[in-house]
């Protein structure tokens, strides 16, 4: 993940993002999931701990992340044209290397759009948010296997 230049800031705050930005690079405790994995109920969705069952709510997740859960729910088409999409958005094409499917390669969105020019106007800095956020999605919330991608249907969201 990018440092956030402190240009784009109020458009990350704006969207309701700078939460997630805040939390860094977390450090997955192996052993807790391992417990956690051994303690999960697939047939009612909870973790049978030793004093009750427990389960994680989107409030909780809310809390957490720092993201808003109340409003109209977000929904978007994934059948996309990714070089409009990029081009409008984000204001560069991407190069069929840094494509796989509908996802981007989130280093090459870091490359193009990580630093704006000195003299970056607010149509440019808006679409370095985008590209900002993208990756914040693509490496917190819905990372790949190996977050390394994230998928464009989010992209005509922000």
């Amino acid at each position: 993940m990018w440092r956030m230049d402190p240009r784009i800031r109020p458009y990350v705050i704006r969207a309701g993002f700078y939460g997630i930005y805040r939390l860094g690079h977390i450090i997955i405790d192996w052993p807790l999931i391992t417990c956690l994995v051994e303690r999960w109920r697939p047939e009612t969705h909870t973790f049978h701990v030793p004093v009750r069952e427990m389960t994680i709510t989107l409030q909780d997740v809310a809390i957490i992340l720092g993201l808003r859960i109340d409003g109209p729910a977000m929904t978007g088409t994934c059948v996309l044209d990714v070089a409009g999409l990029c081009g409008e958005l984000l204001g560069v094409i991407p190069p069929d290397d840094a494509i796989r499917g509908s996802a981007i390669s989130i280093r090459w969105l870091c490359q193009q759009l990580s630093t704006p020019s000195p003299d970056a106007d607010e149509v440019a800095l808006q679409r370095s948010a985008r590209g900002f956020i993208l990756a914040l999605m693509g490496s917190f919330l819905f990372a790949d296997k190996k977050g390394v991608h994230v998928h464009l249907c989010f992209l005509s969201l922000l």
